[in-house]
């Protein structure tokens, strides 16, 4: 493990590049051959009384905090330091921006990964989808919505070290409630959160029966625990910038994206997450063309393209907002037990349900 922590961190650009597009590329490809599906597992649930793509999306956050957990008590990775982990606890953020996110993404036709999979299908819909979104969530980060979105922060968020808690972690709530050592704490809480998730999903006797749902779950998840091993061994300490580890997450990395294409002689070596946008699309391109779903598509009608474009900018501000999306939150986030996350995640399933009811009544 020290050597390739030593290999990696000495190429922590090229390696985190590389890796970053195999990963997308291997999550992009599942996806798109599974139909993994967060808005349409909501869908599914409401419509027809169908969970299993619901669970598989609850399944894939189990795997991903069963396997986050490991890395980080294997010392692989620190999840502590971690953007989701900050002793900041923005509630505001995570509520509102996760109603945000749920809610657009219903109009725009699926999450931002589901665009980025849809997009590489063919559907030009979906490209504009994306584009606009990461527009949408640079003009929330430092743009013209950057100061009211950043007074919000201010004005609501909580100090959590003020209490002596560490970071927002359940884990350290129930360390500094109970007494417990951190790492007692951590493997306490994140066992029994994954637990609970997992006799959710297998509750359900449809689930059980559907191999392919199963899987979905399982190799999104997967696909997480790869990115926190990916950035935690190539993280180098003893950088001028230290980079923070991160996995997948696909609301700000769409705008970083657009940012690299026009940037590139700047910065000629892609970031994790840039490299992640383009890997989701190739590999959801390989997925499309292997199965005879590649399809080009457009859209129907001007109404259309105005609901759209209604989704896409909600997801992009209201992604910045909660720190990440159905996949950067609901999954990634939630598996470092982080408060804010599991916030996020309830938040986006909430605007998610009142998205797609909002659509029932005006068909």
């Amino acid at each position: 493990m020290d050597e390739l922590r030593a290999l990696l961190s000495e190429n922590a650009a090229a390696s985190l590049a590389i890796g970053g597009l195999a990963i997308g590329i291997f999550f992009g490809f599942v996806v798109q051959r599974t139909n993994f599906c967060t808005m349409g597992g909501i869908s599914d649930m409401l419509t027809f009384g169908d969970t299993r793509r619901f669970r598989a999306w609850v399944f894939a956050t189990a795997v991903a905090i069963v396997g986050a957990q490991a890395l980080a008590a294997a010392g692989v990775v620190d999840l502590a330091k971690s953007m989701y982990m900050s002793a900041t606890l923005d509630w505001s953020g995570a509520l509102i921006g996760g109603l945000m996110f749920g809610f657009g993404m219903c109009f725009a036709g699926g999450c931002a990964s589901r665009n980025l999979v849809r997009a590489g299908s063919g559907d030009l819909r979906s490209l504009f989808v994306v584009i606009l979104m990461g527009m949408a969530a640079y003009a929330a980060i430092g743009g013209l919505l950057g100061p009211l979105r950043a007074d919000l922060s201010n004005a609501t968020a909580l100090r959590l070290d003020a209490s002596g808690m560490a970071n927002q972690g359940l884990d350290a709530a129930l360390a500094g409630i109970a007494k417990l050592a951190p790492a007692t704490a951590s493997r306490l809480v994140g066992a029994a959160l994954a637990l609970a998730l997992i006799v959710y999903c297998f509750a359900d006797a449809q689930f059980r029966a559907s191999p392919v749902h199963i899987a979905s779950g399982a190799l999104v998840g997967l696909a997480v625990v790869a990115g926190w091993a990916l950035t935690g061994l190539a993280a180098d300490e003893m950088a001028a910038t230290a980079t923070a580890p991160v996995s997948l997450t696909f609301t700000r990395p769409a705008g970083d994206a657009l940012e690299w294409i026009q940037r590139f002689t700047a910065q000629r070596v892609p970031n994790f997450g840039v490299a992640c946008v383009f890997g989701v699309i190739f590999g959801a391109f390989l997925g499309a063309i292997t199965s005879g779903r590649f399809r080009l598509a457009t859209f129907q009608d001007s109404s259309d393209t105005l609901r759209n474009m209604f989704g896409a900018v909600l997801m992009g501000v209201g992604g910045v907002m909660a720190l990440g999306c159905t996949i950067g939150q609901a999954v990634t986030g939630v598996s470092t037990l982080a408060i804010g996350s599991i916030i996020a995640f309830v938040a986006i399933v909430l605007g998610g349900v009142v998205g797609i009811r909002t659509i029932e009544n005006m068909a």
